[in-house]
């Protein structure tokens, strides 16, 4: 996994999207910090100190000639282990403007997947309930994310299909494209604002039963440790 995204931070490197690959290579360093506590084989930890050197080096430049964009802004948020309090609305609210008319997901993980039994489709649910409610004017929404594996593709899409449906009694177009390559995780909004979280929409610990605490109102549900990066570039992504 850390291999994958430093190859990814290494590609945007190269394409100049420097906040864009900033984030892969402090997720992908984080990745080779823990293989390199986790293994007990010296020339192993020795090749993953060399690789984390290399790419800190990478990174603290590219950190040093953001800061000399002055027409770019970069906040970064850690989300605590266990912490409370970040909903949707709480991340969200305070960049989507009334301006905001068409907004990006990129997301491999949209699907119907049991990951330590978290039902990512709801959070995409849960996140487009946000944009309904405004005050926001959203009237086009892009979902891009990968098709779910095995037997669990035919649900994805009737769970889709039904999102879709339903935010079109909003008045709201949802348009939905897969990929079996996307890697990325970040959400942007037409007024210029990116989002990038480490662990995408899913950053919610599951509640131990449908009458807990925290079920309904996310504000009130655990979250699992994460890095939000919040960027505000010139032009927003097409896809």
């Amino acid at each position: 996994a850390g291999a994958e995204t430093l190859k990814r931070a290494v590609e945007l490197d190269a394409a100049s999207r420097f906040q864009e690959s900033l984030v892969c290579y402090q997720e992908g360093i984080d990745l080779l910090l823990q293989a390199m506590k986790a293994t007990t084989n010296e020339a192993k930890k020795h090749r993953y100190q060399q690789k984390i050197s290399e790419y800190l080096s990478r990174a603290e430049d590219i950190k040093e000639h953001i800061k000399k964009q002055d027409s770019k802004y970069h906040k970064q948020i850690r989300i605590e282990e266990n912490a409370t309090g970040f909903g949707y609305e709480k991340l969200f609210q305070e960049y989507l403007t009334e301006n905001v008319s068409e907004v990006w997901v990129e997301d491999p993980y949209i699907r119907q997947v049991h990951q330590a039994s978290r039902y990512l489709l709801y959070n995409f649910l849960r996140f487009c309930e946000m944009l309904v409610k405004g005050p926001c004017k959203v009237k086009t929404i892009h979902l891009l994310t990968s098709y779910d594996e095995g037997g669990g593709r035919s649900q994805q899409m009737t769970a889709l299909e039904e999102i879709k449906q339903s935010l079109s009694n909003y008045g709201v177009t949802l348009n939905i494209d897969f990929s079996s390559s996307i890697h990325d995780r970040e959400i942007r909004f037409n007024n210029g604002w990116m989002i990038k979280i480490g662990r995408g929409l899913d950053y919610f610990k599951k509640q131990r039963g449908l009458f807990s605490i925290g079920y309904c109102d996310f504000d009130l549900r655990p979250c699992r440790e994460t890095t939000v990066d919040v960027i505000l570039t010139k032009h927003t992504k097409k896809m």
